[in-house]
């Protein structure tokens, strides 16, 4: 059982230092090359690689699971209007109107891009259910999984990212 609050990777130079990529590929491999159960429910945030990481369906995950209030998208709702709506945001700004602006891309961007009824559509999500039926819902997938046979390609061995 996975469950997802994850704002995504941080950028940057002190990340990239500390490991982050060798890390995060770890977590990839072994979400990856696991044959359980595997049930995902995203409480939250689930911006970018980070969630594709997080035992999503882009790497074979069982069920997928949303909160109504979860965000799922690329990214973050305030950094993507920052980079897509730049030139509008500059043009707010020497209007003197670029907080009103900012806040009105950013729930325009969050209803069309980062609800989970877009994911669902897509394919990415299974369900979007509410919190009060979780429980039910993750011990009703685990029983359907109860026999789950998963058979990786014959190798002699990994190649774990160390």
């Amino acid at each position: 059982l996975t469950l997802v609050d994850v704002p995504g990777f941080l950028p940057g130079v002190n990340q990239e230092h500390g490991g982050i990529i060798r890390h995060g590929a770890k977590l990839l491999y072994a979400f990856a090359e696991a044959t359980v159960p595997k049930v995902t429910l995203i409480t939250r945030k689930a911006y970018g690689g980070a969630y594709d990481v997080m035992s999503s369906k882009h790497i074979r995950a069982d069920f997928n699971y949303a909160y109504p209030t979860a965000e799922v998208a690329v990214m973050g709702p305030q950094g993507a209007v920052n980079i897509i709506f730049r030139r509008e945001l500059e043009e707010a700004q020497a209007n003197g109107t670029l907080e009103t602006t900012r806040e009105r891309l950013i729930q325009e961007y969050r209803e069309k891009f980062s609800n989970p009824w877009e994911v669902s559509e897509l394919g990415f999500i299974d369900d979007v259910i509410e919190p009060k039926d979780s429980r039910r819902k993750i011990i009703d997938s685990f029983g359907l999984l109860r026999n789950k046979k998963q058979v990786n390609p014959r190798k002699k061995h990994g190649n774990i990212p160390l």
